[in-house]
This record gives C-alpha cells, structure tokens and sequence, in this order.
C-alpha cells in the first residue's frame, strides 16, 4: 500500500502513543458472527497493520478467552508496532450466563489470565469493560492503577459508563480512552461522555461504528438472513418491524455514497470520523471484521469528508431508530446520568 493510501494518525490520551485513526475490532474473529476462518481472519490483521492500523482491540470475554490467544502470534511478530487493548469485568459462565466483576481481586487475577493468554509482559490498555455500581468506582480504578504502577498495563480505559463516571475515574487515575458505541444509529454518548472527554483530554473508540453490519445493507432482518448462531438475531434492532423500520433509514447514506462513489459503510464510518471536528477530540473508532478486502474499504473511509449538506441528511437518522441496542441494556447506557 502506498504512503499516500495509509490512514492518519492521532493520540491515545494526553500522553499517550499515536494510533492510526482507525482501528480494528477482533472479536468477531472468535466468537458473535458465526463461523470463523483463522486463516482469513490472520491476512485481516496483517492487511490491517499495512493500512496503518496500529490498535488492536480485544477483551478476556470475546470467545471466553480464544480470541486473545488467537491474536497472540501476531502481536508476537509485531511487538514494536501494535498497540493492543483488552478489557476486563464481563465474566461468561459455560452455561451462556455471565456476570460483571469490577472488584480488585478479579482484576488483578482478569489482567494475569490476559497476559498469559496473549503472551506479553504488558497490556497497551487495559479497559473496564462494563461498570459495576456494587462496586466504588474509586476502588475499581484504584485497582486498575495499581497494574500500572507494577509495569502490566500502560494505559487505562472505560467502556459504556456516563461523563460522570468518566470523570470519576479520572481523578483517581488518568483514563486515556473511553469506549462506547457510537454510530449513526447510536448517539447516546454524545449526551454526556463526549463532553467530558473533550475536557480531561480522553480519546473516545467508538465499536459498532456500521451499527453491526446493519449500516453497510449487508442484511435487512438478521432473524431471517443471518445463520443460527450470529447473535445479532437477538437484538431489538436488527429483527422483525424494527428492522424493516431501520432498513428504510438508510436512504440518506446511499445518497452520500453515490455522491462520493463509495460504498454505505465508508459513509457510516467518515460520519464517525468527523465526529473528531464536530467535538474536538481524538475519534477512533474500531470496526470489526473478519476479511481482508473489507480492512482496505473501512480504512479508504478515513480519506472521505463529508459535506455539511451531506452531514444535514445524516443527522436526524439515530432520532429515528426503532428499537434498544441490546436486548438487554442493563449497564450499557453511557447516556444514563
């Protein structure tokens, strides 16, 4: 790939290391979407890393711990160039149940378990991924900072929490990024969270930024046209009226998409991009995917502005979304304050 094809760069947290401006969502390479192909999924990673994708995201739960050791090779090989951020807390149980442990002594023996798993000394960033009220968030990222302090993990980082909590953290331990879902079909977080990155200098990763798929019109109804075990059948957004409903938002994106002679999910993710102007702050968002054609298309997105006619057409879409993220929202909602 050519220099002038290669994505930019920016700052994960006030002082923190440069990334590319896209990064790349691994979970689906072990678990959610249905089957996987490990050989396909590792041309993925190195397509990635030749685009200028630099951050790696994972977490301890995707796969119940596989898709941390499936990235290990890699991060092996490109030591010096990855930067790879798990999280910990979402604990699945074998009979498909799961609990949120934020408490210092699951932390301490989640970022043990990761570091073996992924076979590295120290973890780039380290996320909370759900937030446990049962437990002081002082004590949970208390405990978090006493990883660092120990040399295991470099940096910190929250998922889904509110502006509040964010800022909460903060004062405990400097959080370099906040990751929630962000998309649009998903706004939520520009109610609260953003604002508060903007001000402590926190980098906002936004996963889910093609709403799953959904936004690029791969699918219309995933109860109808995913395989059994993809578990977007079960979320409110992607299935029966909801999504019939949804499917009929998209007109707007396909008309910036013939404008630009791009495809619906390089649209999708330059909306999210210039989020980065709109608020100013640091924008990474992480799509995920599991093919290496489907790398080179998100990451030509980065080299797309839209116009602000274009972002006019755009903006009423999440307003208009039937349906919850989850099925279950419990602990998901960083607009909750």
């Amino acid at each position: 790939m050519t220099s002038q094809n290669r994505i930019g760069t920016a700052r994960l947290g006030e002082n923190g290391p440069l990334v590319g401006i896209q990064g790349l969502g691994c979970m689906g390479m072990s678990d959610f979407y249905g089957p996987t192909d490990e050989t396909a999924a590792r041309e993925t990673l190195e397509t990635a890393l030749g685009a200028g994708v630099t951050l790696f995201d994972t977490a301890d739960m995707y796969g119940m711990g596989r898709n941390e050791e499936f990235l290990a090779p890699f991060l092996k090989a490109h030591c010096d160039e990855v930067v790879l951020a798990t999280k910990f807390a979402i604990h699945r149980t074998p009979d498909g149940g799961r609990e949120i442990r934020n408490d210092p002594a699951h932390i301490r023996r989640a970022v043990e378990d990761s570091l073996r798993r992924l076979g590295i000394d120290t973890i780039d960033l380290y996320y909370m991924h759900r937030r446990d009220p049962r437990v002081p968030l002082s004590e949970s990222v208390g405990a978090m900072a006493e990883l660092v302090a120990a040399g295991k993990v470099r940096q910190l980082g929250l998922s889904e929490v509110t502006g509040a909590e964010l800022r909460e953290a903060h004062a405990v331990h400097p959080i370099a990024a906040v990751q929630s879902e962000w998309s649009l079909f998903s706004r939520d977080v520009e109610v609260s969270v953003v604002g508060a990155a903007a001000e402590l200098g926190v980098t906002v990763v936004p996963y889910s930024p093609l709403g799953r798929g959904f936004l690029t019109g791969a699918f219309q109804d995933a109860s109808a046209e995913l395989g059994a075990d993809d578990f977007r059948r079960s979320q409110p957004r992607f299935t029966g009226e909801n999504a019939r409903h949804n499917a009929n938002l998209l007109d707007p994106v396909r008309k910036a998409a013939k404008a630009h002679d791009a495809t619906l999910g390089q649209i999708a993710l330059a909306w999210v991009q210039q989020r980065a102007e709109v608020h100013g702050l640091p924008v990474v968002p992480i799509p995920g995917t599991r093919k290496p054609s489907r790398v080179l298309e998100n990451t030509a997105a980065t080299h797309i502005t839209l116009t602000d006619l274009e972002l006019e057409w755009l903006e009423p879409i999440a307003g208009a979304v039937a349906g919850d993220r989850y099925a279950d929202m419990a602990g998901t909602s960083p607009s909750r304050e």
